[in-house]
């Protein structure tokens, strides 16, 4: 087992977010120029919904990029696509990451498992596997 790491500690898929972020701010300024750029027969309402359209688009984009597990001294928070959970370490019953899996998920104490979408092969399988390890060394010294 390798020393635990130091708290607080972030697993987060960088790349994505630094690709992200600046895209939805492109979604949003383009659908607004465009918006303005409409010939003049398109009406007010045609005009806001194609910037709510850039709104939308961006919103989904940030929910992508959302995804993170964060573990301090008390537990972990898994935050998801849409929901966010805290768990003590006690409620981690194990970490896994096999190979060809998304992302990494945990056993939970209630016999459930929860996605820790943060910790995914996409930003490369060699630090996905670091990080995995990482909070399985972190389950195994604090949830005992």
């Amino acid at each position: 087992m390798s020393t635990p790491a130091e708290f607080p500690v972030t697993w987060a898929p960088r790349r994505t977010r630094a690709v992200l972020l600046p895209v939805c701010t492109l979604l949003v300024v383009l659908f607004a120029v465009i918006a303005v750029a409409l010939p003049a027969n398109w009406q007010l309402n045609d005009r806001i919904m194609m910037v709510l359209s850039g709104v939308f688009f961006a919103g989904a984009g940030l929910m992508l990029a959302r995804p993170r597990v964060s573990a301090d001294a008390e537990g972990i928070t898994v935050v998801n696509f849409v929901r966010r959970r805290r768990l003590a370490w006690a409620e981690i019953v194990r970490v896994n990451f096999r190979q060809g899996d998304p992302w990494a998920t945990l056993d939970l104490a209630d016999g459930t498992s929860l996605a820790a979408v943060g910790i995914q092969s996409g930003v490369g399988k060699a630090q996905a596997i670091a990080d995995a390890r990482a909070l399985r060394d972190l389950v195994e010294h604090h949830g005992r």
